[in-house]
């Protein structure tokens, strides 16, 4: 696959104009898991004529096409991601709803355990941890 989101759309003849283009480049760049009121807010920082529409007939085009993967993580707010990043997994902070990237070679190894004892080969999976931060002595 193409290394941008953009290229993958163009890769996948999607009509790419000069809105999906800065909405596709804000998606790339974001190193969070924005939703839509937030990517709304990035791309219209750059071009002032995005509407929120826009936004959201964009998004649903890239998820559609497996551009970007759709993230619920109980909040109420569908979130979203390049679907070509590296695998990873997700903890969700419920006070803060902080939603912290990570990849555990144990958990990795015992899911690839699990489906084998159950007669299968692990295609694939999704991993999300909710949890409160511990207090810990002293802070």
């Amino acid at each position: 696959m193409s290394d941008t989101i953009t290229s993958r759309c163009e890769a996948k003849g999607l009509r790419m104009t000069g809105q999906r283009r800065i909405i596709a480049a804000v998606l790339q760049e974001s190193d969070d898991h924005p939703d839509v009121e937030e990517l709304y807010t990035r791309a219209s920082a750059r071009d002032e004529g995005i509407s929120i529409a826009t936004v959201y007939r964009t998004v649903k085009l890239f998820e559609e096409a497996g551009i970007i993967d759709k993230l619920e993580f109980g909040d109420g707010r569908a979130r979203y991601e390049d679907a070509e990043r590296e695998h990873h997994d997700h903890l969700i902070d419920l006070n803060s709803g902080e939603v912290i990237e990570f990849v555990e070679p144990e958990i990795e190894a015992l899911q690839e355990k699990i489906a084998e004892k159950l007669g299968y080969r692990l295609k694939g999976h999704k991993l999300e941890l909710y949890g409160v931060p511990i207090n810990k002595p002293g802070k």
